[in-house]
């Protein structure tokens, strides 16, 4: 089914309808056409949620004039202070200063929700020119969500042109509106997608699930239900409002997230098995969230955070993120110290050490001195470290039950209990994986972890899956290009001689104390992955193959030009397999601004930053050697690359598996 723009804008106007949004004619509202906001319905709602407290008209006047006073030639800074006031609340001070001051919230964001929702369309806005938007949906007088329609009938207009509509034409012409604006929707019917005004085109998606629990995501029209039963559902769109929209404290660019569905469901869901299973009444098993590549899990656990943060059944947790390598951690600590008013908290930091750690976890108020494990933090901190550093002693750090510990990449070092047993010339030596030291340091802590391989062991030590994203749905909605294999075998004959030094390096793994069930397990996984596949004639027959396919699909126009990536089974395999084709094609390691003869302009010389043909994308290990360990580079140009637009390197490539 398809619709015009009129028929599309009344399909809307009746399903909000069925939502609880009434349905205001524009054209019949009384006012001054360069006004934006509903000032008697803000009113009324002022007077009706303060009227306790005693909350005068002048007082009311004085918060809209607050509210007014926001410049809308700053617009991304206004959207930001007023998303600030919305989202949080914040304190007035009284016409009568003897009075305490009142905390005021725009919104009741309680589950009684006495609030004034209308659903606008065809509202005339005369600012540096007239724009009419299509829809505007109000609440307590604040106009937060904007439509624009257009036909999917028409072939001269599509979605994005909506787009366009919204960020460039509204925004140069009616910045009044938009100062107030907390999300968009652009829409014809078929393609129903929602984001920040601020956002690039590639970051509007659909709202595919209606409370989360659908396993089928909705396509076409069916989208179109599915938006606005779910995500304008009132009580989900206070919560967005409320807990989902993020603004960095400080930002070289207008930078403001609005969460996708599966962001949101995934927090919401975690949250509530984090306080079924908090101990000392339940198992500290939080929860695992399976999350496949385009999930946003980086957000998730922000936005899980925040809820956690704000959450009075936990009186201001301490929560404890944790990462098994650096490069994650450096990745996490950069989002979450700048996002100290987004959470809640001041103390965001990055430890160090152990000792830190337990340094942070002191507090200031003395309990009994016979118990001074006890003597601790009370509340609040958000504290980001990797697993490693809790084998650093064994000393416990805290019994206090409101602490979450977060877990990154839940399927490695972080599910590692149990004991390990070696025997020296010393005798027989014990120790343990690094998760046992994380969990006898916070005994009564909650633990959660995020994978994108969940396995037995990760639900052991986290809880069952309490929601996923999978692959299908990051191509559906876009974030990850469709996968077609192409199967393409690389024979190889494995001699004696190699199958002799597995047998007796599984005989010094005997010998040092490993148990006959695991060597056996590690024989049929590594006989298979790394002898095999590493090969040398094999990743030659490989490299050769790779040329010329690859060089291939280039000159028939088959691939986007200089997009190929591969995975490698471990690092020395990868290393093995770039020598081979350097060998072969060795101009593709001499470092370049572009391809010889390409014609540059110039904000692109500016711009693109020389590298090989070919690169090496893995942490480089301190036992590298010296040539691997110089060409992986070090964790000042990582951040670099991983600081470069997204969109440099994620559109479609070619992926071989070596």
């Amino acid at each position: 089914m398809k619709f015009t723009e009129s028929q599309l804008e009344q399909a809307i106007i009746e399903l909000l309808s069925e939502q609880g949004y009434p349905h205001v004619q524009g054209e019949t509202i009384q006012r001054n056409s360069s006004e934006v906001l509903f000032k008697d319905d803000l009113r009324a709602f002022l007077i009706e949620q303060y009227e306790c407290e005693g909350i005068t008209l002048t007082e009311i006047e004085l918060i809209i004039r607050k509210l007014e006073s926001l410049p809308a030639s700053d617009l991304y800074g206004s959207n930001k202070e007023f998303m600030k006031l919305i989202s949080d609340g914040f304190l007035f001070k009284r016409e009568d200063r003897n009075q305490k001051d009142l905390f005021i919230h725009l919104i009741d964001y309680s589950d009684k929700d006495n609030n004034i929702y209308k659903m606008v369309n065809q509202f005339e806005i005369i600012g540096f020119e007239k724009r009419i938007p299509d829809g505007i949906i109000y609440i307590n007088g604040l106009p937060l969500v904007v439509f624009e329609f257009k036909s999917a009938m028409r072939e001269d207009t599509t979605v994005y042109d909506a787009y366009i509509q919204l960020t460039v034409r509204y925004r140069r012409d009616i910045p009044e509106l938009l100062k107030y604006n907390a999300l968009c929707v652009i829409s014809d019917g078929i393609n129903n997608k929602m984001g920040s005004l601020f956002a690039p085109y590639e970051y509007y998606y659909n709202w595919r699930k209606i409370d989360g629990t659908e396993q089928i995501e909705k396509e076409g029209i069916n989208s179109l239900f599915t938006m606005v039963k779910g995500l304008f559902n009132k009580t989900r769109l206070r919560d967005v409002i409320h807990n989902f929209i993020f603004f960095p404290d400080s930002s070289k660019k207008e930078e403001k997230i609005v969460c996708r569905y599966p962001q949101y469901y995934a927090a919401n869901k975690l949250y509530t098995n984090i306080c079924e299973h908090r101990r000392p009444q339940g198992d500290g098993k939080g929860g695992t969230y399976f999350g496949a590549t385009g999930c946003g899990k980086s957000y998730t656990m922000l936005f899980l955070t925040r809820l956690l943060m704000k959450s009075a059944a936990f009186s201001s947790p301490t929560i404890v993120l944790i990462t098994d390598r650096t490069d994650l951690d450096d990745q996490l600590s950069a989002q979450f110290t700048g996002a100290k008013n987004f959470i809640g908290d001041d103390e965001v930091i990055s430890v160090e050490n152990r000792a830190e750690l337990r340094e942070k976890l002191k507090g200031h108020d003395s309990v009994e001195a016979d118990d001074q494990t006890l003597q601790g933090r009370i509340s609040g901190g958000v504290f980001l470290t990797t697993i490693h550093k809790f084998t650093e002693d064994t000393e416990l750090l805290t019994r206090r039950n409101n602490v979450i510990c977060i877990s990154d990449e839940a399927h490695r070092s972080q599910i590692n209990l149990d004991q390990k047993i070696r025997v020296t010339e010393n005798g027989v030596m014990r120790s343990y994986g690094f998760a046992k030291y994380l969990h006898d340091s916070l005994p009564e802590a909650t633990y959660v972890g995020f994978t994108g391989t969940p396995i037995d062991a990760t639900l052991d030590v986290f809880g069952e899956i309490v929601d996923a994203y999978t692959m299908t749905e990051s191509v559906k909605d876009e974030i990850t290009v469709r996968i077609v294999y192409e199967g393409r075998a690389a024979k190889v004959l494995l001699d004696n001689k190699k199958l002799k030094e597995i047998e007796e390096y599984y005989s010094r793994c005997a010998d040092e104390g490993a148990s006959t069930y695991a060597i056996e397990e590690s024989k049929r996984a590594n006989i298979q992955m790394n002898a095999i596949l590493g090969d040398l004639d094999r990743l030659k027959a490989v490299a050769a193959d790779f040329i010329s396919h690859y060089e291939k699909r280039v000159s028939e126009g088959a691939t986007v030009k200089g997009k190929a990536m591969f995975v490698s089974s471990n690092r020395p395999i990868a290393y093995a397999l770039y020598k081979e084709i350097i060998a072969l094609r060795p101009e593709w390691a001499v470092v370049k601004v572009s391809e010889d003869g390409a014609i540059l302009t110039d904000k692109e010389r500016k711009e693109i930053k020389p590298m090989e043909r070919i690169k090496m994308v893995m942490t480089r290990g301190q036992d590298d050697s010296p040539d691997l360990y110089n060409l992986l580079g070090n964790s000042d140009y990582r951040k670099e690359l991983v600081s470069r637009p997204r969109n440099s390197l994620t559109k479609s490539f070619d992926l071989f598996q070596d």
